[in-house]
Formats: structure tokens, C-alpha cells, sequence
């Protein structure tokens, strides 16, 4: 995460932010302790909105507007920074995803990254993305996949449309190999994964994939996007990404059904 003597408010309008909090705090002759008092929230969470290892929720910027009176400053530049493109927003969730203790994926495309074998993430790496090292890129999201090898993985509950499972990526026996690897998976504990079928027809996941994450109890979502993605920590934005998820998840097929559904297309596939 970004320290203090390393943002870059000239080109990052969340780290514009964090800098004009500290600036204002200052000329206040404030206190980090002051303003959690004021915004009701730990110490340690004002340094990290500082240090722009955290954002700001909107709740905390239109008290600090009201309270310093600085005529909508701080809630104008946050709706700016959340309406930005963030090239850091892909490192930022990947760093919450070693940490979530629960891993939703919704996926309309692909298998998501976390299920994926190294034949298939490679088919789709050499495929379709533009990247100056193949192995390296294949690597990188295979180390992903450690935080399922952990003493204490996250729970992963898993919403794939039925046609990602019929979309042959690479050879037939990549996809095979990759079905399998569902079915295998899909028999742990702590992995749901659960298919939303062709017969769902028009339902809220055909806007595309997304994720969410529980670290420690807080919910963010992750919307993914070509050349990139979102950051979405907004509470109110994030309980319309649950609320979509949780339609979405209406409409699939229950956990045994789904395997059984993995399991046909595995065969066909032959």
C-alpha cells in the first residue's frame, strides 16, 4: 500500500485526497486522534485514509465538509477520485484477496482466476491478452492461488454462467482438465460452486463479472472490465453488487445439481 512520502497527487486523485485531509487536518492544528473522534472511527483508520492505504467513505467526507465547512470539498474530490480510472485498483484487490475471508466470484465469461488450471490460464493469457511475458503472467496468477493452500482459506462461493463451461478455451483436453478441476474442487468444504443454466435466460449477470470480498467483515467489490477494472468500496455501491449477486445465485442450479451439470459437459467434451 502507498505511504505518505510516496503519493502522487498530481496524477492520482485519491492520493489528492489523502494529501488535502492531512493538509486541512494541519492547518486545523488537528490531531489524527481528533478527527476519529469526529468521524466516530478508529485512530488507526485516519492514518490510513492519510496514507491512502484506505478510502474515505462518503459518510466521513460530507461530515468533514460540514463540520470544517469547506463547501463540499472533500465529497466533490472523493466523487471525482471514485468516477476515475486507478491503475493501482487491480493490485489493491489482489491484495484483499490474500486477506477476504470469503471469495464470491460471479462469472459470465471465464472461470475465475482462482479455479483455473495453468493450461487453461495460459490459453487464455496467449490468446487474448497482450502481455510481453506469457510464463510470467501465467505464473503470477497461478501464485494467486496460494491463499486456497493456506491453513485457514478463504470460503469460496462460486456463480458461473453454464456457457463458460461449453466455451472451449485452448484444446479439448484443456477444457476437459479444467472441468475436472471444477468437479474436484467443487467437492471441498469451504468451495460452492453453483451454475447459472442457459434456461435462466435474462437475468441481472448479463452486465458481466464481478466479485465480492469480506476482509474482516467489511464487503468491497471487484467489477471487471477490458484493460482492466473496479475497485468498488462504497458501501452503498457495494450492497447493489450483493444484491445483484444474491439475484443472481436465486436463479442457479443448487451445489449437486451443478456438479452433475459440470459433469455432462465434461463428457461431451471427450
Amino acid at each position: 500500500m502507498a505511504r505518505v512520502d510516496r503519493l502522487d497527487p498530481d496524477h492520482n486523485l485519491w492520493h489528492w485526497l489523502s494529501v488535502d485531509l492531512r493538509v486541512w487536518r494541519e492547518e486545523r492544528n488537528l490531531s489524527q486522534v481528533d478527527v476519529a473522534q469526529i468521524c466516530g472511527v478508529d485512530n488507526s483508520t485516519v492514518s490510513n485514509w492519510e496514507s491512502g492505504s484506505a478510502k474515505i467513505p462518503q459518510r466521513h467526507t460530507e461530515t468533514l465538509d460540514r463540520i470544517w465547512r469547506t463547501r463540499g470539498h472533500f465529497t466533490r474530490l472523493r466523487g471525482l477520485a471514485d468516477s476515475s480510472h486507478d491503475p493501482n485498483w487491480f493490485q489493491q484487490f489482489a491484495a484483499y484477496e490474500r486477506r477476504a475471508k470469503v471469495v464470491s466470484p460471479y462469472a459470465a465469461l471465464l472461470v475465475p482466476a482462482l479455479l483455473q488450471t495453468p493450461d487453461y490460464a495460459r490459453a487464455l493469457i496467449a490468446g487474448g491478452q497482450i502481455v510481453d511475458d506469457v510464463d510470467a503472467a501465467v505464473e503470477e496468477r497461478m501464485a494467486r492461488q496460494e491463499i486456497l493452500r493456506q491453513p485457514e482459506p478463504p470460503d469460496l462461493w462460486i456463480l458461473i454462467k453454464e456457457s463458460v463451461l461449453w466455451d472451449c478455451i485452448g484444446t479439448r483436453e484443456t477444457m476437459r482438465a479444467q472441468l475436472v478441476r471444477l468437479i474436484e474442487l467443487s467437492q471441498h468444504r469451504g468451495i460452492v460452486i453453483r451454475v447459472v443454466p442457459r434456461s435462466a435466460g435474462v437475468h441481472p449477470g448479463v452486465d458481466g463479472s464481478f466479485t465480492l470480498l469480506d476482509v474482516n467483515g467489511t464487503e468491497m467489490a471487484w467489477s471487471e472490465a477490458v484493460g482492466g477494472g473496479r475497485l468498488v468500496t462504497d458501501p452503498a455501491n457495494v450492497r447493489d453488487y450483493r444484491v445483484r449477486y444474491d439475484r443472481i445465485g436465486a436463479d442457479s442450479l443448487s451445489r449437486d445439481s451443478s456438479r452433475k451439470l459440470i459433469a455432462e459437459v465434461m463428457e461431451a467434451t471427450q
